[in-house]
C-alpha cells in the first residue's frame, strides 16, 4: 500500500501537476494498484466510478513515457468520444510540465487530420475503437513504439458492441505490451478478453458493497450533434451551467468533482448500467445522493438493484433539505 505519492519516485514535474490538479493523497484505488501499474504489470482494476481509476493509468502513463521518443507508446481505448476528449484533457493536464503531447482520436472528426497529427507524432493516443482500428490498419497510427494499453470503462466498451474491434487492435499492437483494463464491473467476457491477452494481471478489485455505495445516499420517488453536446459539457464542467440532462449515450465521461446529486429519470435496464450513472455524485471520496423516480411496475427493478449490490435505497422523505 502506498500512502503519499512521495513514496512512488515519480518524476517533479509530473509530482507538480498531481498536487496542481488538487490531489494531495493517492485515493484508496490508487494506493493499492498505483504502484503495480508504473512497474509494468498487467493489472485488472475493478472500482466504482469516480474513484480515481482512470488517473491511476494516466499517473502510470505519464511516469513511464520515454520523453525522448516522439512516436505514439501508450494507447488508451475508450467506449465514447466524450470519454476519450475527458481523458485527453487530464493527461495534457497532468503532464503539462512534461510537455506532453497527447491525441484524442475520435470519430465524426476530420480524418484527415487525425493522420496528420497522428504522423507527425505524439506519444498518447486516447480514442475510440472504430477510429482507432482505422488508423491502425491505415498505418497512420504506428505500433512499433506502444508499449502500454488501457482499456478505460472495459466493461462499457464490451457492452457497446465492441468485442471484435478490440480484438482486432490486440493483434496489431506489439506482443510484449503492458495492459491495463479499468471496469466498474467484470462481465463472463471481459474476463474472457484479460485471459487472451494479459500475463498473470495483478487484480485490484473492490468489494461490491464498497464499490457502488460508499459515500452515496439512495432514493427513489436526443437529439443532439457533437459540437452542442460538447458546449453543453463545458458548461456544466466550467459552472455556467448547473444542471446536467442527459441520457446513458454520454456515459461516465465527465470529470466534474463537484457534482454531489445524480435523478435517475428512469432506472436503468441493464443493473450494471446503475452505477456507471450514480457514481458520479460521490466521486473523488466526496458524499453525494442519488434520487430515482420509479413507477409501480418498476419496484421490482429498484429490488434487484439493491440485491445486486447488497445496498438499501430508501423512499425519499418529504423534506430533502438536509440531502442536497
Amino acid at each position: 500500500m502506498v500512502e503519499k505519492f512521495d513514496q512512488l519516485n515519480l518524476r517533479e514535474p509530473l509530482l507538480r501537476d498531481i498536487y496542481g490538479y488538487g490531489i494531495e493523497h493517492p485515493a484508496n484505488v490508487q494506493q493499492r494498484a498505483l504502484k503495480s501499474c508504473i512497474s509494468g504489470y498487467d493489472v485488472i482494476v475493478q472500482a466504482q466510478s469516480g474513484t480515481g481509476k482512470t488517473i491511476t493509468s494516466i499517473i502510470a502513463v505519464l511516469q513511464q513515457l520515454n520523453m525522448d521518443c516522439k512516436n505514439c507508446q501508450t494507447l488508451i481505448l475508450v467506449p465514447t468520444r466524450e470519454l476519450a476528449q475527458a481523458i485527453h484533457r487530464v493527461v495534457l493536464t497532468l503532464g503539462k510540465h512534461m510537455n506532453v503531447t497527447s491525441h484524442a482520436c475520435i470519430g465524426n472528426t476530420n480524418i484527415h487530420e487525425d493522420i496528420k497529427i497522428l504522423q507527425a507524432g505524439v506519444q498518447v493516443v486516447v480514442g475510440t475503437p472504430g477510429r482507432i482500428y482505422d488508423m491502425l490498419k491505415r498505418s497512420a497510427l504506428r505500433a512499433e513504439n506502444i508499449k502500454m494499453f488501457v482499456l478505460d470503462e472495459a466493461d462499457e466498451l464490451l457492452s457497446h458492441g465492441f468485442n471484435e474491434q478490440i480484438y482486432d487492435i490486440f493483434t496489431m499492437l506489439p506482443g510484449n505490451i503492458q495492459v491495463i483494463v479499468l471496469s466498474v464491473t467484470m462481465p463472463c467476457d471481459l474476463l474472457d478478453i484479460t485471459t487472451k491477452f494479459m500475463n498473470d494481471p495483478v487484480k485490484v478489485f473492490i468489494k461490491t458493497e464498497e464499490r457502488t455505495l460508499d459515500g452515496i445516499r439512495q432514493f427513489y420517488n436526443p437529439n443532439m450533434d457533437i459540437k452542442q453536446r460538447n458546449d453543453v459539457i463545458k458548461e456544466f464542467r466550467t459552472g455556467v451551467s448547473r444542471i446536467l440532462v442527459r441520457t446513458d449515450t454520454l456515459g461516465s465521461d465527465t470529470y466534474i468533482p463537484q457534482v454531489s446529486l445524480v435523478i435517475n429519470y428512469d432506472l436503468p435496464t441493464n443493473r450494471e448500467s446503475y452505477v456507471h450513472r450514480i457514481g458520479r455524485s460521490g466521486a473523488f471520496g466526496r458524499k453525494g445522493v442519488a434520487i430515482n423516480f420509479i413507477t409501480n411496475d418498476e419496484h421490482q427493478t429498484l429490488q434487484n438493484i439493491e440485491q445486486y449490490y447488497n445496498t438499501k435505497i430508501e423512499e425519499l422523505p418529504l423534506d430533502i433539505t438536509d440531502l442536497i
